[in-house]
């Protein structure tokens, strides 16, 4: 089987699965936990099926495994106890039946999303191959670990925001969340663009597509432009904190924000 069968065979088998289960406790948001472990699935089971391994695999599967880890867990955290996401509520009343739509527009596109997100890892980790490290391994795993850095950090940070009382209805504006609007995005996209170097020193430069699309998912489809359609109206200070802040690379604050009309 190929990379890319391999890929979408994982990836198959565990939406199914957590679609089953989402139809069980009536909660499509269990799905979000699982994003990041999709990856670790599709990095795992194309490394062991490809039988052979080297420097450039080791550290490829370090970097997945550590950044899918981290988030699956922080995001499973989060979600314990919590009702359905208000994204998946909102499509359940527009979708109907959702119990089938669900498994089309949630499940089946975000496994469709994650077989092609993760090219890079399917070019190493599903070829045969036991070149040595070259400097653009090193300048991925060092843009990789800048990422994964800012998303954790920016994901302690707001945690720590929101679970004081004093300051719900409140803009985190500190720490990293002062320079950028989405930290935590703008982590996630640099931690991919890193894996993909990883993936151009060992020539599939084509795997582009992989960051590419995982970077207009954050900022176009699921992460900026959906929380900032309705955030400001939840809190009224948003929209100074938007005038002065950067919405995704990390800025100085604009001392003169530009007048609205």
């Amino acid at each position: 089987m190929s990379a890319l069968g391999l890929a979408a065979a994982v990836v198959a088998v565990l939406m199914l699965g957590c679609w089953l289960l989402s139809l069980r406790w009536g909660d499509a948001s269990i799905v979000d936990p699982l994003w990041p472990l999709l990856f670790v699935a599709i990095g795992w089971a194309n490394w062991i099926a490809s039988g052979s391994g080297s420097g450039r695999k080791l550290l490829l599967i370090g970097m997945v495994t550590a950044w899918g880890l981290r988030l699956g867990v922080y995001l499973a955290i989060r979600k314990r106890g919590e009702p359905e996401d208000h994204r998946y509520v909102a499509m359940r009343r527009k979708w109907r039946p959702f119990a089938w739509w669900s498994l089309v527009i949630v499940f089946g596109l975000q496994g469709l999303l994650a077989t092609v997100v993760s090219l890079p890892l399917q070019a190493v980790l599903g070829a045969d191959g036991t070149a040595a490290l070259g400097w653009l391994d090193w300048v991925g795993a060092t843009v990789w670990a800048v990422g994964l850095t800012f998303e954790a950090v920016a994901d302690r940070q707001l945690r720590r925001f929101r679970a004081d009382p004093a300051n719900r209805g409140k803009v985190l504006d500190s720490g990293l969340w002062r320079y950028s609007r989405h930290p935590n995005y703008f982590g996630d996209s640099l931690v991919w663009w890193g894996i993909y170097l990883v993936a151009a020193s060992a020539g599939a430069y084509w795997t582009a597509v992989g960051p590419i699309l995982m970077a207009v998912l954050l900022l176009r489809v699921s992460g900026v432009a959906l929380l900032e359609r309705s955030i400001g109206t939840r809190r009224p200070a948003y929209a100074a904190y938007v005038a002065h802040t950067s919405a995704f690379v990390p800025l100085p604050p604009r001392r003169n924000p530009p007048r609205t009309r």
